[in-house]
């Protein structure tokens, strides 16, 4: 394989997943119990044997640095790294003012690289890739820069890059998260259409090229998917990888792609995790999910005064102590304790929080360090919820960190 180098795009402010990005980016958004949401694509890197890795940061990325450190620091081994750069306004007192941009300001770790190709991924999507695969295909293509597909109903487009394809695997057609009505579906099936994963492979010398060109261009808004594809795609060296022939050693299937860029969509995520059959696993031992584990004692279930403890299709972390509760369809992260007569139902809590006893939380979404009294209600009574909480157009209710609620 040619030597490869690869930068993760962990910059994202994540708006729309407000209050759980108040104060954090939303690569480090806590997800899944255990991780952070950066943690699927560096684990797609690390199980790829790719081990050279620069990931970009911007917005609030402190606590995203300090789980780099605490979870992906490489024992110095030859020619292998992960490491976070922060924006530097190296090319101007500007911020990063787009995906493209924030590579360019950059341009000198690629400059220096001997890579033949470079890997530029986002970290705010949940699904697992050999990357390895689409490597070849980009080698096989013998392509300038290879995009990763996937097939999504037509009322999404309006949130992806739309691409069009001919059967040689070669983009043919680009538009950038056009309106629903205008959006080019797939050829025979009017209902879907072919988005791009926002993940890319570059040849190193035409990304270093095509990149000054951009910046030279004074309305470019400096985007991948606005400027950069758009401008060499016509010149029929973009090709499209397939993602769903993309396989995981000791799985059947791999198609499970999420984009958790809104509230309702990091809960339908969550909740993807505690299906009868999860559609992405967790416990392939082929692919293991490598995330910091704090040093903390086993989860913990015992009865209550006045009731048992009944746990059903849950995911619960290291350090929870569940006293008597019903907890159902939901997600615990790090170190939650959940007092007697409690019942939570469809939720999700980020982890370090306190429930009191008698207390129901109905599909509701829990960031870290939250203190609840007893008998408090969250997702009952939407009405009552809105003019205290953040709840989305779906009814989910967001509590954000540190809050203190029934006291």
């Amino acid at each position: 394989m040619a030597k490869v180098l690869s930068m993760i795009l962990a910059g994202g402010e994540g708006s729309r997943l407000y209050p759980l990005t108040q104060s954090r980016t939303k690569p480090s958004v806590p997800f899944g119990g255990s991780y952070r949401l950066v943690d699927f694509a560096l684990n797609n890197f690390v199980n790829s044997d790719l081990l050279r890795i620069y990931v970009l940061t911007q917005f609030k990325s402190q606590s995203l640095n300090q789980h780099l450190r605490k979870a992906w620091e490489l024992n110095n081994i030859t020619d292998t790294f992960i490491d976070a750069i922060p924006a530097q306004m190296r090319k101007g007192k500007h911020w990063y003012s787009g995906t493209a941009d924030a590579i360019y300001q950059n341009l000198q770790f690629i400059e220096s690289d001997e890579a033949e190709l470079v890997c530029i991924f986002g970290s705010d999507h949940i699904y697992k890739m050999d990357i390895r695969q689409k490597i070849a295909y980009h080698q096989e293509k013998e392509a300038v820069l290879t995009v990763s597909a996937i097939r999504l109903p037509k009322e999404q487009a309006y949130h992806f890059g739309i691409i069009e394809v001919d059967a040689e695997g070669r983009m043919i057609g680009f538009d950038e998260k056009p309106a629903v009505e205008d959006a080019k579906t797939i050829p025979g099936d009017p209902d879907h259409v072919l988005a791009s994963m926002g993940n890319y492979v570059f040849d190193s010398k035409a990304l270093q090229a095509e990149l000054i060109r951009d910046a030279a261009v004074g309305d470019s808004s400096h985007d991948f998917g606005k400027d950069i594809i758009p401008y060499l795609y016509p010149q029929g060296k973009v090709f499209v990888y397939d993602f769903t022939t993309n396989t995981i050693p000791g799985e059947d299937h791999n198609t499970y792609w999420r984009d958790v860029g809104t509230i309702e969509s990091y809960w339908e995520a969550n909740m993807d995790l505690i299906q009868s059959t999860p559609p992405i696993s967790l416990y392939n031992r082929k692919w293991p999910m490598h995330t910091y584990y704090p040093a903390l004692p086993p989860a913990n279930f015992r009865n209550g005064e006045t009731s048992f403890c009944h746990i059903r299709k849950c995911l619960i972390s290291d350090g929870c102590l569940i006293t008597g509760a019903l907890i159902k369809k939901s997600v615990l992260g790090f170190k939650c304790i959940v007092g007697n007569d409690t019942e939570i139902h469809e939720s999700v809590l980020l982890g370090e929080s306190t429930i009191g006893r008698n207390c129901i939380l109905l599909k509701t979404i829990i960031d870290k360090d939250v203190h609840i009294a007893d008998n408090v209600q969250i997702g009952v009574n939407l009405e009552e919820d809105k003019r205290r909480f953040t709840v989305s157009e779906e009814g989910i209710v967001v509590i954000p960190k540190g809050a203190r609620i029934g006291f």
